[in-house]
């Protein structure tokens, strides 16, 4: 039988991306309308949000904690969260969690290595872009990486957290995000890490200037290949 996946969910709109790919494509390798059993777990944004405004990420690293440990009750035998931006916590969590993890920044970096990528500029909420969750896992994997300038920095988070976790997906912002990816283009990357789990639902790989790295589905595919031990 498949591994339980448990999910630890933070943003609804990335976290329901997760969740289709890994039914929908869980049929790819199981069968007509089969997929390993998932439940997911998540505490209202506003609450990881409180934490991450005050840069309390032991608080946030509870709250994970928190589901992870509901998750476990439930029966899942490991677990992911697909929210790039918490992931500054997992090293308060995974230690002491009473399942395994992965990690969505190693997966993105895994597949970058895989498809041969030098340099990767990477986008998401400006507390990922500031913070050190893929620049360590990037470096790690010998990978170079961008990020885009404050004034961008500050557009994109807003884009994100107006619009893009409340499930609005506009025209002007995929504008903006296209000219910020052909600016780290310009920069010699060769990829784009969509480092928001939202993002990938308004720059797709048609839209983006990149090839893109898509954190979202690149985690849910991972844990479709644990679960079934491919």
């Amino acid at each position: 039988m498949p591994q339980h996946i448990g999910i630890v969910a933070c943003s609804a709109e990335g976290a329901a991306l997760c969740y289709r790919t890994i039914c929908l494509e869980g049929t790819e390798l199981l069968g007509r309308h089969n997929h390993p059993e998932v439940s997911l777990h998540t505490h209202p944004l506003a609450q990881y949000m409180e934490f991450i405004y005050k840069n309390d990420w032991a608080g946030v690293a509870e709250l994970m904690m928190s589901s992870a440990q509901k998750l476990a009750s439930a029966g899942a035998d490991f677990l992911i969260c697909p929210d790039n931006t918490i992931h500054q916590a997992f090293e308060l969590v995974a230690h002491r969690s009473p399942r395994p993890w992965l990690h969505i920044a190693e997966e993105a970096a895994k597949e970058a290595k895989r498809c041969h990528f030098k340099r990767i500029g990477v986008l998401g909420t400006r507390y990922l872009m500031e913070g050190p969750v893929y620049p360590e896992k990037l470096k790690a994997a010998g990978l170079e990486h961008r990020m885009p300038g404050q004034n961008e920095r500050i557009r994109i988070n807003q884009i994100i957290f107006d619009e893009l976790v409340n499930a609005q997906f506009l025209p002007r912002s995929l504008a903006y995000f296209s000219e910020v990816i052909r600016s780290l283009k310009d920069e010699g990357c060769d990829a784009v890490a969509l480092g928001c789990t939202e993002i990938p639902l308004l720059v797709t790989p048609d839209s983006s200037p990149l090839p893109t790295l898509d954190s979202t589905r690149l985690l849910a595919r991972a844990a479709l290949r644990k679960a079934v031990g491919t």
